[in-house]
């Protein structure tokens, strides 16, 4: 069996896993990131540094999730989200020239897309999305049964599609701002009259889960912004299912509420006028969660440096 180091590099924590090809986790733990704005990229490498020596002995590979615009195929990072020190470095090369491994990199959303077409809630499926409800709204795009980077390999960065052209110059105009954490908590305290600052997802949910109807409302108030841009990606790419992540999406009542809102603009659509048929997307939850970008991850760098023995698994 063939056993892999996989990090998961985010803005606050880096996650790793000691994996086999089976996407099974033998050992796993997480470091605190070095912040961009006192630390720089050796900072970075040094941490990793560390987890790589520990399983230097039993790995033949890294794999690694991180934020940003990237090229997986080069390796090469045009932007790296809050891991700003990586921007303009091709990042699997300098990882595998620091450590003797190959290396390779994907894109945090885009390692969510491919974790659930591989094992989870888009297994057999030849067209689909994942997104991922977070601090943005990440994810990815399943096309003719492969994931679907795009020209500039942006495909499926939602966070950048505009939520209010009336507000194309402010944040808030933007579904990253809008669809992510904080557009739940800014929904809210439309209804409650709260600072948004003081709202996260525990304390929202456990206010509806008890009959609160102002957190309900303002869930509800959310779930409609939501299902347009689901309605949206659904009418532009016709696809089989759309599979909803993020720590968030685990509440049964945000689903349910984003499923009641899409079957609403389906079955009140004014188009219904002059043709019988608007298309309605399928929506399941997400398999994986914490553990997503993780197999995503190995799946990417198994089709990168060993396709052949991935199609037998």
């Amino acid at each position: 069996m063939r056993n892999y180091l996989v990090f998961d590099a985010g803005g606050t924590f880096i996650k790793y896993a000691l994996m086999d090809e089976n996407a099974q986790i033998l050992e796993k733990d997480k470091v605190s990131t070095p912040y961009f704005e006192d630390h720089g990229k050796e900072d970075f490498y040094r941490v990793l540094g560390k987890v790589v020596e520990k399983y230097r002995e039993q790995i033949r590979g890294i794999a690694m999730s991180m934020p940003g615009m990237l090229n997986s195929r080069t390796g090469y990072c045009r932007t790296a989200g809050y891991l700003a020190y990586l921007a303009g470095t091709n990042v699997a090369q300098e990882l595998s020239q620091r450590f003797g491994l190959p290396a390779v990199i994907e894109n945090d959303g885009k390692c969510a897309a491919l974790a659930e077409f591989w094992r989870g809630s888009l297994k057999g499926c030849k067209n689909g999305a994942v997104m991922v409800l977070g601090t943005g709204v990440a994810g990815g795009i399943i096309l003719n049964g492969s994931l679907y980077r795009g020209t500039h390999f942006t495909a499926g960065e939602y966070s950048y599609m505009v939520h209010d052209p009336k507000r194309k110059f402010e944040m808030d105009g933007y579904w990253g701002m809008a669809g992510g954490a904080q557009g739940l908590a800014k929904a809210v305290a439309r209804q409650t009259g709260e600072d948004w600052n003081t709202l996260d997802g525990y304390t929202i949910f456990a206010r509806a889960n008890q009959g609160d109807e102002k957190a309900i409302a303002g869930i509800r108030a959310f779930a409609d912004e939501l299902s347009a841009q689901i309605y949206n990606l659904n009418v532009l790419l016709d696809l089989e299912v759309i599979a909803i992540g993020g720590g968030i999406s685990r509440q049964p009542l945000l689903l349910k509420s984003i499923e009641e809102s899409v079957e609403k603009l389906v079955r009140e659509n004014p188009l219904k006028q002059i043709t019988p048929y608007v298309p309605e997307p399928k929506l399941v939850n997400c398999t994986f969660y914490n553990e997503a970008n993780l197999i995503g991850a190995l799946y990417h760098y198994m089709k990168m440096t060993d396709g052949d023995r991935l199609t037998r698994v």
